[in-house]
């Protein structure tokens, strides 16, 4: 997988909603219970019992968006010993929750650091000129929007599923098919692991695409073993969603500005007037 490291297509405006969305993702997570404290991803009992019914209270769950059936039992955050040694207290749930609203909530909902620093790297690069294009507002319900499409469409592939579905991925990926869109031509410096990450710049249309094919080979659970973690099929939702909804904004979009120098080795970015 190549990593994305800088595109070449400057803005006009500051990406306000997109820093706002990283901070708020940042802030959301470190509050979360059980993962921001430890890098390695160990925690202890009470920490993983406290994480599961924080998930289970604001993550979304495709048999409860898809047949609206709320679960009887969840965890309460609470550690007892059983038969069986010790283990998380199962109990009716003491609080009323939308699920609609749910796939809301989850788009803040990062499992680890790598997912969280994952996908914010993706929309700081991606999203600022997305947000350019569209304007504040309008990226902002664009980006929700995504984020919805992703959820839904990967809970009606997955309508007996109870895994909490977490992470902006989904919506992320809307921004990379209007990216894709708008800006196929703009360069992009990537890292590519080669016996060392060589720096390359490529074209936006190689980059993206290259990631859409990945999700889709991925989706199919024949590549890779964690197919059924990796809500892979939300990622395609959300990108094709992105696709379509930026479509009509194509003919008014002006091209990046064409790089100067070699694709390799050297990074040259030409002066741009607005």
């Amino acid at each position: 997988m190549v990593i994305p490291v800088h595109d070449v297509n400057p803005v006009r405006r500051t990406p306000w909603v997109t820093y706002a969305l990283i901070a708020a993702n940042v802030l959301v997570f470190l509050s979360t219970p059980g993962i921001a404290g430890s890098v390695s991803g160990e925690s202890s009992l009470a920490q993983l019992c406290h994480l599961h019914a924080f998930l289970d209270h604001y993550a979304a769950v495709p048999r409860e968006l898809i047949h609206d059936q709320l679960p009887g039992a969840v965890p309460t955050g609470e550690v007892a010993v059983g038969p069986n040694g010790p283990g998380c207290v199962i109990g009716r749930p003491d609080y009323d929750k939308s699920p609609a609203l749910s796939v809301l909530t989850a788009l803040f909902l990062h499992g680890s650091w790598l997912h969280l620093l994952g996908n914010m790297l993706f929309l700081l690069i991606f999203g600022n000129n997305i947000e350019d294009r569209m304007g504040h507002v309008r990226y902002f319900l664009f980006y929700v929007v995504c984020g919805y499409a992703a959820s839904y469409g990967f809970a009606l592939l997955n309508d007996d599923s109870a895994e909490p579905l977490i992470g902006a991925s989904g919506a992320i990926a809307g921004v990379l098919g209007a990216y894709l869109v708008l800006y196929p031509r703009a360069r992009v410096w990537v890292l590519v692991p080669f016996l060392i990450f060589l720096p390359l710049r490529l074209p936006a249309w190689l980059v993206l695409g290259f990631w859409f094919v990945l999700q889709a080979v991925y989706s199919s659970g024949e590549v890779v073993s964690d197919a059924g973690t990796v809500a892979y099929a939300a990622h395609i939702v959300g990108f094709l969603t992105g696709m379509l909804l930026a479509w009509p904004l194509k003919p008014g979009t002006p091209p990046p500005p064409e790089p100067r120098g070699l694709l390799f080795g050297r990074r040259a970015r030409p002066r741009q007037t607005w």
